[in-house]
């Protein structure tokens, strides 16, 4: 694959990944635009491979307090950080039970443009709805059992390209009260176990198929996507800080509507 298109696909997961934008829609609508059919899928996990060092490198600190809390537990004390360890392995339980049972259905009919079209619409929507509505004094030391499994439970949505597996846990944790920073932070802890799962599988895919080319766009993808989500990590916490998620919803919208339009054959 050449050089460029590699370049544009990891770019554009690097960015979308950790904003409530759907980085699988917008994968699925560069791959159409650049009309790549081959290797998709393995390119596609790369780029998620590199995001996931990327969130691994800005919660460092958050991972050595789990670990920590881990090892505190294994010697009969009780750890916030083994809480928090244990809310993410119960929030992970859903989207991978869901995705053993539904991974035809979902490679096979659901990743169409005109399905990313209105997915992109619809849960926009309810972003917006759940950003006015949910209250925003809920820190992630107030979490319990019964938040992670609903937030869990909600990732399973994102299975469905354009859902945005950001925006639908940030969603359902705006819903339940959290702040706006906290609900992201939680959504960008939450993508270490979904994409590290999903890394393995596919490069142990890599290393079965001997393909040195396919190796070497694979590498490529996973570091131009490590440097471009770091960066987006950090702009956008900044950015929750002082705003919402308005500018996203908009665009979702906007997005969707073109998508849709294209799909559709207004333009």
């Amino acid at each position: 694959m050449p050089l460029f298109e590699i370049a544009v696909l990891a770019i554009i997961q690097g960015i979308t990944e950790f904003l409530p934008i759907s980085s699988s829609g917008h994968l699925r609508l560069g791959s159409e635009l650049l009309g790549l059919s081959q290797n998709t899928l393995i390119l596609d996990v790369a780029v998620h491979v590199g995001t996931l060092f990327a969130v691994v490198a800005y919660f460092w600190r958050d991972l050595v307090f789990m670990i920590a809390g881990l090892f505190d537990t294994v010697r009969g004390r009780k750890h916030d950080g083994a809480r928090l360890a244990g809310y993410l392995v119960l929030a992970t339980i859903p989207v991978i039970i869901a995705g053993f049972f539904a991974q035809n259905l979902i490679e096979h009919h659901l990743r169409t443009l005109e399905i990313v079209g209105w997915t992109t619409i619809g849960f926009g929507l309810l972003l917006f709805l759940a950003d006015r509505t949910g209250m925003t004094i809920l820190k992630l030391d107030h979490l319990t059992i019964p938040h992670a499994l609903v937030i869990g439970i909600a990732q399973v949505l994102a299975l469905i390209p354009g859902t945005s597996r950001a925006g639908i846990t940030i969603t359902a944790a705006r819903f339940l009260g959290y702040d706006r920073r906290e609900a992201a932070r939680f959504s960008m802890l939450l993508s270490i176990p979904a994409i590290g799962g999903a890394g393995l599988l596919i490069g142990l895919q890599l290393i079965e198929t001997g393909n040195a080319m396919l190796t070497r766009d694979a590498l490529i993808a996973a570091v131009l996507s490590f440097l471009t989500a770091l960066v987006t990590i950090v702009l956008f916490l900044r950015w929750l800080r002082f705003a919402g998620f308005g500018p996203f919803v908009i665009y979702r919208l906007a997005l969707g509507g073109l998508i849709l339009g294209w799909v559709y054959g207004a333009f």
